[in-house]
């Protein structure tokens, strides 16, 4: 079984790899599970990486059908 760091560690200087995530980098070893992994990971995202930082409010909070929104 292949998991999520081999993708990563074995794609690094090879190919591109997209992250979505709203978790900041310091809160990423509470995503793997691990402070070292998750400190190498962001070290190789980094490295050759570009961060996008979106702004603004939330489309999917403003389409929310919790909130009564009707979707269109």
């Amino acid at each position: 079984m292949i998991t999520e760091n081999q993708v990563i560690f074995d794609s690094y200087e090879r190919r591109s790899i997209v992250f979505t995530t709203n978790v900041e980098f310091s809160r990423w070893g509470t995503v793997f599970a691990d402070d070292k992994l998750a400190a190498a990971i962001v070290d190789r995202v980094v490295h050759h990486g570009r961060l996008v930082e979106f702004g603004g409010p939330s489309h999917r909070l403003e389409e929310s059908l919790m909130l009564g929104k009707s979707g269109s």
